[in-house]
């Protein structure tokens, strides 16, 4: 085996109340080629879309190869060499998932090298570079995810999102940091906004698989949205105005990008979307695509 393709989806976590446990699989997908060479390392990154890739590293801190490295140590395989051409078409620091599944890339082609099927580590593998599995999970399995903790492992499950929803996703310019925004989250929040979050969360699980006109109110938050909003003011607008208008919105995981969940497929022509390149994202059905020669 000389070559290793991988096609991976973006991904939305949250989907508003549902914080660090809930995932969407989208259909806008990064691809690598990872071919195993004599001896060394070599990286090549196109632009396909993501909107820029001029930071990437091409040396062992990339992600996909760091990923890929603490796989092949899991599964005991070392190849010599490696040679990298990443198509990169998420875009970065937006919120759809571009460091889980540059993860779950690096992941899934190391169980390839070994010729061995995605299991439980895979998933636990890729969640650890995280410290949570919902959008690792989102690119693993495909659909829609729910993912917990059981002590010190992270577990996922795949359920079917109802067909007649749409996703839209309206992505701004400006890139946002996870670790920045996650810093804006308060260390304790009142009980009273735990519990109406709690069922809001139990709510969206009902929605997206059964009852998609109750995703307005199965998507409302008080547990970090609010917090976050400083960081992006224009997402946060936006977000507001869909909701006045009925549209289910959201950040997209850690923002700025604002998640519709809709059943036509448009946003209201109303709203003012002028800063946001707004495109409609089916659901990924499948998740992680690999073939190796």
């Amino acid at each position: 085996m000389t070559l290793i393709e991988v096609k991976v989806p973006a991904s939305s976590a949250n989907l508003g109340p549902g914080f660090d446990s809930l995932g969407l699989a989208l259909a806008l997908y990064d691809r690598v080629e990872l071919r195993i060479t004599d001896a060394g390392l070599k990286i090549e990154v196109i632009d396909a879309g993501a909107g820029g890739v001029d930071d990437v590293p091409v040396d062992e801190s990339h992600l996909v190869v760091r990923a890929f490295r603490r796989a092949c140590e899991h599964l005991g395989v070392r190849p010599p060499g490696l040679h990298l051409r990443c198509f990169n078409a998420i875009p970065h620091a937006r919120g759809l998932g571009s460091s889980a599944s540059a993860v779950v890339t690096g992941v899934a082609a190391a169980y390839a090298l070994a010729e061995k099927a995605l299991d439980d580590d895979a998933l636990q593998l890729a969640a650890e570079f995280e410290g949570h599995a919902d959008n690792a999970a989102a690119s693993l399995l495909g659909g829609f995810v729910v993912a917990w903790t059981e002590g010190e492992r992270f577990r996922a499950e795949r359920l079917q999102p109802h067909h007649d929803i749409r996703p839209v996703v309206a992505v701004p310019a400006l890139r946002s940091s996870t670790d920045a925004t996650r810093g804006l989250l308060p260390a304790q929040v009142p009980h009273a906004d735990a519990a109406f979050t709690a069922g809001r969360a139990a709510l969206v699980v009902h929605a997206l698989t059964s009852r998609p006109d109750l995703l307005l109110s199965a998507t409302e938050d008080r547990l970090h949205q609010h917090y976050r909003a400083p960081a992006y003011p224009a997402s946060s607008e936006l977000v507001r105005a869909l909701r006045a208008e009925g549209v289910a919105a959201a950040i997209s995981g850690a923002g700025p990008t604002v998640l519709a969940l809709t059943t036509g497929g448009i946003l209201p022509a109303g709203v003012d979307v002028t800063s946001f390149d707004v495109t409609e994202l089916p659901i990924d059905p499948g998740g992680v695509q690999v073939a190796a020669q």
